[in-house]
């Protein structure tokens, strides 16, 4: 009974190729590539926040050119009213706005006065940006 008895259907072992350790390195790298995407875009978001808007209408008054005195007095009434925060900057920009009356709803202006500019230097000084 000592019969030998072959089997012809085993067949021997396959080696079966395994890609998951590049899988992971791909996952791996995409992840981190988003997460710096993320990084920059919320970087950007703050960077462009901390822009302060009372500055650039500030930077805007400061630049006002008096030679043109109509448009330097919508510019004044404009930005002067955004800037305005305190009881004292609005007191202020009103005399002033009702000094720049005469210069608005006109076809042809003159130069603004001195005492305009008094008035709107005196706001600027008073303005805290």
């Amino acid at each position: 009974m000592n019969q030998e008895i072959k089997l012809h259907d085993i067949k021997s072992l396959v080696e079966i190729p395994d890609f998951s350790f590049y899988l992971y390195l791909l996952l791996l790298s995409i992840a981190i590539l988003i997460v710096v995407l993320l990084i920059y875009l919320v970087y950007k978001l703050f960077k462009n926040r901390k822009k302060d808007e009372r500055k650039t209408y500030y930077e805007i008054l400061e630049n006002v050119d008096f030679k043109q005195a109509k448009k330097s007095a919508y510019e004044i009434t404009k930005y002067g009213k955004l800037l305005a925060s305190s009881d004292r900057e609005k007191k202020l920009i009103e005399e002033l706005i009702e000094e720049l009356e005469k210069y608005k709803y006109k076809k042809e202006v003159t130069s603004i006065d001195n005492e305009v500019k008094i008035l709107f230097n005196r706001f600027m000084d008073s303005v805290d940006v």
